[in-house]
């Protein structure tokens, strides 16, 4: 197995996940199959638990694996499927650990970091690489590890001393090191400044990890000279010191390092020129050019309640992209905190309201993703009701469709008082409830996870009509709550339709209005499994839908052709 380790320095937020993502691609076009490992020092075992807020989305894998946001821009970019495996955390590590020892399997020694810890690190690393991720037999030619922080952190020291040691176990031509660095120019003197980088790449080697590569990040191309002191202080060729400027949009990321020949000298340190071709990178200039020359937009609005970190939707923005791209369009969103829309903020922020309300009604479609919680439920339920009388197509996505559950029980059967029992245990009318099978007393990986089965109901709904009048589909899931099924007949009465219910035939999975020009309401999350280039079936009916073109393509597509 040949490895290329992706550090960070300087600050964390360069864009390493994308760094890492873009290598593996301009390896891939090389002819090479590629795997990725995401190393999170934190103490966690997975990032389900973890706000939005504090970290971005977590993102859900086929196997319910709920992991850090830089896995779904590996599966986006590389077009893989990973495991939960695919991301380590020190809480991961250190659990493994204590549960041998436990078990009594270091027969009475002292366990300790090095070398317990560090062992348990590689044989993590070295197991999880060899798992083919690209639906192929047998482990992949390369595998990207990505280390998440930033070198000198006092958490990843361990995975440090652990990268070192497989580094030196593996040989020289199976392991190649790229550092990405922040090259700033100072306001005042408008130079690029390479002190930050010497200090970073200096913290490096002394903990035993020389770079073979500097992925320097700048707003504005290196400069010749920038690049020769560079090689002069890190120690480095000046050929090995790729440049990722600031760029119109991410797909120019393998672009900018095809163009630096970056791949020659990847393969030449991994004694892989022989087996390699060079790379076909076609698709991603035709995409990366495509979006650069859209010039009409589509007014999106997304009402969620972590509108404040747009990290926290990252992969709903991506389905949104894609979507859009497919249709020869530019995605404007607005964000709209949902807590913003209630009656509550027209009396403490009238402002906010007033221009919430007005950049709702100026949207061509509403989306309501998934979340949780009851801040800004009240404004989710407007919203949904704004959409649903006016006609304006509407996409609620696992919360978003038990908003439309809850509104219409309301609004149309006339239960003032329906609820979550997630919001109001003691509902009256609880039409959405905890699921039989969920834990209320652990948090962690309790959820209906993963990838699972939604059969369609019927053919002749126009969420069938866009998976190409598929039978079934398999989405990926994250969820505690759920329709109540002893309500179904009652919203069914409303016009509203259950169009995709579990192999069960209990829990309901999607929801449509019929009498609308589209409204659908899903418990899976759909944006977890776009692509570039193949946009997820409900994003790109939204999309269609706002743009008056729905009815069009579905004719066009009604005999399952693209």
């Amino acid at each position: 197995m040949k490895y290329v380790l992706v550090t960070g320095g300087v600050v964390s937020g360069l864009g390493k996940g994308v760094t890492a993502s873009s290598i593996g691609v301009v390896l891939k076009a090389c002819g090479l199959r590629v795997t990725s490992i995401k190393i999170d020092p934190y103490l966690n075992t997975d990032a389900g638990t973890m706000s939005p807020f504090e970290h971005g989305e977590v993102f859900v894998l086929d196997d319910g694996g709920e992991v850090d946001l830089d896995l779904g821009n590996y599966e986006r970019f590389l077009d893989v499927r990973l495991t939960r495996d695919n991301n380590i955390t020190t809480g991961k590590i250190y659990q493994s650990v204590l549960e041998k020892e436990r078990k009594g399997d270091y027969l009475g020694k002292t366990v300790q970091v090095v070398p317990h810890i560090t062992d348990a690190i590689k044989d993590w690393i070295e197991s999880v690489s060899a798992i083919p991720v690209d639906g192929k037999v047998g482990p992949a030619d390369v595998c990207v590890i990505e280390l998440g922080g930033t070198v000198g952190d006092i958490e990843s020291m361990p995975f440090i001393e652990a990268l070192r040691q497989l580094f030196f176990s593996t040989g020289p031509d199976n392991f190649c090191l790229i550092h990405v660095s922040l090259v700033p120019v100072l306001g005042v003197v408008g130079e690029q400044k390479t002190k930050p980088t010497q200090h970073s790449v200096r913290e490096l080697r002394a903990l035993g990890l020389t770079p073979h590569f500097l992925a320097c990040r700048s707003a504005q191309p290196l400069l010749e000279n920038t690049k020769q002191k560079l090689s002069q202080f890190c120690h480095v060729p000046a050929a090995n010191i790729l440049n990722i400027h600031d760029v119109p949009n991410i797909w120019h990321v393998p672009l900018l390092l095809r163009n630096q020949n970056a791949h020659e000298a990847i393969l030449k340190q991994l004694a892989l020129l022989r087996v390699a071709r060079p790379p076909n990178l076609q698709e991603w200039t035709n995409r990366a050019e495509t979006f650069d020359n859209l010039t009409n937009s589509v007014k999106i609005a997304m009402v969620g309640k972590y509108v404040g970190l747009t990290d926290s939707y990252l992969s709903v923005v991506k389905a949104l992209l894609h979507a859009c791209i497919a249709c020869s369009l530019k995605p404007s969103i607005e964000w709209i905190a949902a807590s913003d829309l209630e009656d509550e903020s027209a009396r403490l922020t009238p402002e906010a309201h007033a221009k919430a309300w007005e950049t709702l009604r100026s949207a061509a479609c509403v989306l309501v993703p998934g979340g949780f919680g009851d801040r800004g439920v009240k404004g989710m339920i407007l919203a949904a009701k704004y959409a649903r009388e006016n006609k304006v197509p509407y996409l609620g996505i696992c919360l978003g469709m038990q908003i439309s559950v809850i509104e219409i029980s309301r609004s149309i059967l006339g239960w003032k008082e329906a609820n979550s029992t997630e919001f109001d245990e003691h509902a009256t009318n609880p039409v959405v409830i905890f699921m039989p099978e969920g834990s209320r007393t652990h948090m962690g990986n309790t959820m209906r996870l993963g990838s699972r089965r939604t059969l369609l109901q019927s053919s002749d709904c126009i969420t069938a009509k866009l998976y190409q009048n598929a039978e079934y589909v398999d989405e990926r899931h994250r969820h505690r709550y759920e329709v109540n099924p002893e309500v179904v007949g009652d919203l069914e009465k409303t016009g509203l339709r259950f169009v995709g219910k579990d192999e069960s035939g209990q829990r309901m999975e999607i929801l449509e209005l019929p009498s609308h020009p589209f409204y659908v309401g899903v418990q899976f999350h759909p944006e977890y499994k776009s692509r570039p280039g193949k946009p997820s079936a409900l994003f790109l009916g939204l999309v269609l839908a706002a743009t008056g073109h729905l009815e069009a393509y579905v004719k066009t597509h009604q005999n399952g052709s693209v």
